[in-house]
């Protein structure tokens, strides 16, 4: 059966695979079109499989706001080519509004929702067949507050959402988003870094101590100094203000009004 070169242009316009791809794949399928889909559909499979060791830390953070609610995808692919391309990025921003609209909170949720009629594991696939590379869905987080911002930093290798326990606060919390992707904060306040993270340092710290010279019985109390700075520098609530270093981000957020905190916030970064 003879293949047209009209055929061949209308499958890879659908599918966006390659040319000599979508030919073999209605010559194989004696021309019948769906036929041809659903094996390119497989070669996006064994590609998939083929590519499931390989590292994906490039792609794209983004985050967006809707009302009172704030989500941050993290979608990951091999090279910073992929992640800059049309098909790469729309899908990102529709995996955003899937998220919005079934109330989705997890990536694990995510991957098993409906995207335009199919299942999102197999639309990974689908463009994993046709970008060569693997694709993930890394990450999903979601916050609700009475302020949500949504903060993408240039080039969307870093993104972070913020909820504020109070409205009308959105410069602020843009901010706060800012600082929260340019200084990697591990907690939002001391109370909320982990147990494990708090007896490390510690144990950090009292070696650092032994190793300066000083009396072990003095080391735990060093320790605790050192423990101090660890919060100050690494969460949120105490880090200093990177818009003037002379007050915490606490301290910035009462000197507009003194109830106001922030609730949560989430960060990813490519990479990481």
């Amino acid at each position: 059966m003879k293949i047209t070169a009209a055929q061949v242009n209308e499958l890879r316009k659908k599918t966006g695979a390659g040319m000599m791809d979508c030919k073999k794949a209605l010559v194989e399928a004696a021309g019948d079109f769906d036929a041809a889909i659903d094996l390119l559909r497989k070669q996006g499979q064994k590609v998939a499989a083929k590519r499931s060791d390989r590292d994906a830390a490039e792609g794209m953070v983004l985050g967006k706001v809707n009302g009172n609610k704030a989500v941050l995808l993290n979608l990951s692919c091999e090279t910073d080519f992929v992640a800059k391309t049309d098909d790469f990025i729309g899908f990102a921003n529709g995996l955003l509004d899937l998220a919005f609209e079934n109330n989705l909170s997890s990536a694990e949720a995510l991957v098993a929702a409906t995207y335009n009629g199919t299942p999102v594991s197999e639309a990974i696939i689908e463009l994993t067949g046709k970008t060569g590379e693997k694709i993930a869905v890394s990450g999903l987080e979601v916050i609700e507050a009475e302020t949500v911002v949504a903060y993408n930093h240039p080039g969307n290798r870093v993104g972070t959402i913020v909820g504020l326990n109070k409205a009308g606060f959105e410069e602020l919390g843009r901010d706060v988003a800012m600082q929260a992707a340019a200084m990697a904060p591990v907690a939002l306040n001391k109370e909320a870094v982990s147990d494990e993270v708090i007896a490390k340092e510690i144990e950090i710290g009292k070696e650092l101590a032994i190793q300066e010279g000083k009396p072990e019985a003095m080391a735990e109390k060093i320790a605790q100094g050192r423990l101090g700075k660890f919060f100050k520098e690494n969460t949120l609530m105490e880090q200093a203000f990177i818009k003037d270093n002379k007050q915490s981000v606490a301290n910035y957020l009462k000197g507009a009004d003194p109830e106001l905190t922030v609730t949560d916030f989430k960060r990813f970064s490519l990479g990481s």
